[in-house]
C-alpha cells in the first residue's frame, strides 16, 4: 500500500505526464517470473527520453526511489522492490521505436523499450542479424537486457549484450541526459561510460536508447544433437568442433537426462531425437559461410567424434523444421523446470576445464544434505551452467523450504572455491546482494560502492539492488 507521501508525489507527476503514462493496475509490475517476491510502488510509463528525464528530476528533488522496468523477465528481483519506501516503477514499454537502421554500418539504433524479438525482426528485414537470443526474447526489452548484460545461447560466438552495443543514451540520477548514442567502433576519449552502465541494473542511470551492432546473416545454418558419455567428453567434443568448424559454432549447449525426464513428466511436449535418452547430450548450432554445407560439416564432426569415443549417438538436422525441433527441446527446459518448481536455482559459471569436476562435486555435496533431483544444463561453450535443484517425486519445493538456504550455500561455496561466479548472466538484482558481499573481492566491492556514491549520491536509482551503501 502506498504511503501518503508517495500518493502525493503521484499527484505531482500527473502535472508532468499525460494520463496515458499511468497504469491503473500495477499488479503485473509487482510480481516476478518465479513468484517468490511481491513488489510495491506505482507505475509510470513515459514515452520519450525527455519525459523520463522529467520524472527522474522530480524523484531526485523529492528523494524518492526509482525502479526501472523493462520486460519484467529478470530472475533476481532487480525489477521490483519489496521493502523500504514505495518507489516509482518507471516502465520503458512506451519507448518502443526503432529509431534508425544503417545496414552498411551494421548498426541499429532503438529505444530502450523495444522488445528483443522486434529488434531481431528489424535486423532480418535488412538482411542482417542481431544475435542476442534467449528464451524470453518475446517479452524482454533492450534496456533491461543491456542493464543486466544478458547472455543467452549465442555468447560463444557473438558475446554478451555488452559486446553487441556501441553506444547508449542514459538519463542520469539528477535527470540530466548523457548523449552517448554513438555509432563509433573506436572512441578512446576517457572512461568507458557505456560499459559502466551496461550491467549496472539501473543503479547508476536509466538506459533510454541504444546503438546496437548487427552482424551478417550466416548463409549455412544447421544444428545437431549428439549423445556424449560424460561432461568430460562434451568438453573434448567442443574442442574438436572448434578445430573443425572454427568460428562457425554459434551455440554449444549441454543437457542432462533430467531435462528430458522433466519434459516427459510435466511438458511441454517434445520429440526426442534419441531412441534411448542419454545421460548427457549436447546441442550444437552452426552458421557457416557461403559454400559450406552445415549438414556435411556436422556429419563429419560426428564421425570424427565417434571415432574418438566422444559421442555414442546423434542426429543432424536435415531441414529448418528439424533444427527448430532441436531448439524447441532446449527452450522448453525452463518451462518444465518452472512446472516442477525448484528448491533453489543457480546461474553459475566456472572455468571450462573445471565443469566436470564441479558437476561431480556438486552432486556429492548435495547428496550429503539429502535426496534431491538436479537438472544441470546450459551454455557449455562459455562455461555458464543452469544448475537447478528440485524436490524428489511426490514432494514440492514447499517441503524443502528449510533446506533452501543450505542448498544455495553448498552450490555457491563450491562455485567460489573453483574460481567461478555465482551470477553468470542474470545479474545481482536484490536476490544476490548478500552473495556479492560474501564472495566478491573486497577491493571490487569498495570500487562498486564508490561508483554508486559518486553517480547516485542520494541512492534513488533502483535502491537495494546490486550493492548496499
Amino acid at each position: 500500500m502506498l504511503n501518503p507521501v508517495t500518493t502525493a508525489f503521484e499527484t505531482q507527476l500527473r502535472a508532468i505526464l499525460p494520463e496515458t503514462a499511468f497504469k491503473a493496475d500495477p499488479t503485473p509490475y509487482l510480481t516476478e517470473p518465479r513468484g517468490r517476491w511481491t513488489g510495491q510502488g506505482f507505475v509510470v510509463a513515459p514515452a520519450s527520453t525527455q519525459k523520463v528525464a522529467a520524472v527522474v528530476r522530480a524523484c531526485a528533488d523529492a528523494k524518492i526511489g526509482i525502479v526501472p522496468y523493462g520486460g519484467g523477465t529478470g530472475l533476481v528481483g532487480g525489477q521490483l522492490q519489496y521493502d523500504g519506501p514505495p518507489p516509482v516503477i518507471l516502465s520503458l514499454e512506451r519507448m518502443n521505436q526503432i529509431r534508425d537502421i544503417y545496414p552498411s554500418e551494421n548498426v541499429l539504433v532503438c529505444d530502450a523499450g523495444v522488445i528483443l524479438a522486434n529488434v531481431q525482426k528489424a535486423a532480418e528485414d535488412v538482411d542482417r542479424l542481431f544475435p542476442l537470443s534467449l528464451a524470453s526474447e518475446g517479452s524482454a526489452r533492450i534496456g533491461g537486457l543491456l542493464a543486466t548484460n544478458a547472455g543467452g545461447v549465442n555468447v560463444l560466438r557473438y558475446g554478451n549484450a555488452r559486446a553487441q552495443c556501441l553506444g547508449l543514451e542514459v538519463v542520469r540520477p539528477d535527470g540530466t541526459i548523457w548523449h552517448g548514442l554513438t555509432r563509433l567502433h573506436k572512441d578512446n576519449t576517457g572512461y568507458d561510460l557505456r560499459n559502466l552502465m551496461i550491467g549496472a541494473e539501473g543503479t547508476l542511470g536509466i538506459i533510454t536508447g541504444a546503438a546496437l551492432k548487427l552482424s551478417p546473416r550466416p548463409v549455412g545454418i544447421g544444428a545437431a544433437m549428439m549423445a556424449v558419455p560424460s561432461p568430460d567428453a562434451a568438453l573434448a567434443l567442443l574442442a574438436l568442433a572448434r578445430t573443425q568448424l572454427g568460428d562457425g559454432i554459434s551455440a554449444f549447449e549441454i543437457i542432462h537426462r533430467q531435462s528430458f525426464e522433466f519434459l516427459a513428466e510435466v511438458g511441454p511436449e517434445i520429440k526426442s531425437p534419441f531412441a534411448e535418452i542419454p545421460e548427457w547430450c549436447v546441442l550444437i548450432d552452426v552458421g557457416l559461410a557461403a559454400g559450406l554445407a552445415p549438414n556435411e560439416a556436422l556429419e563429419a564432426l560426428f564421425v570424427a567424434a565417434f571415432d574418438a569415443d566422444l559421442v555414442t549417438d546423434g542426429a543432424v538436422a536435415q531441414s529448418h523444421a528439424q533444427r527448430t525441433a532441436f531448439w524447441h527441446i532446449r527452450e522448453s527446459i525452463p518451462e518444465a523446470n518452472r512446472r516442477i518448481g525448484s528448491i533453489s536455482s543457480h546461474d553459475i559459471s566456472v572455468p571450462l576445464s573445471a565443469i566436470p569436476t564441479f558437476i561431480t562435486r556438486g552432486a556429492e555435496a548435495l547428496a550429503a544434505l539429502g535426496a534431491f533431483r538436479i537438472n544441470c544444463f546450459g551454455h557449455l561453450g562459455d562455461g555458464n551452467l543452469h544448475y537447478n535443484v528440485f524436490p524428489m517425486p511426490g514432494l514440492t519445493r514447499a517441503d524443502y523450504e528449510a533446506a533452501r538456504p543450505q542448498v544455495k550455500r553448498v552450490v555457491h561455496d563450491l562455485v567460489h572455491q573453483m574460481a567461478g561466479s555465482v551470477s553468470a548472466e542474470h545479474g545481482i538484482g536484490r536476490l544476490k546482494v548478500d552473495d556479492l558481499a560474501k564472495y566478491g573481492d573486497p577491493a571490487k566491492l569498495e570500487m562498486l560502492r564508490a561508483i554508486k556514491k559518486a553517480l547516485d549520491p542520494d541512492g534513488i536509482m533502483n535502491p537495494g539492488a546490486v550493492v548496499r551503501l
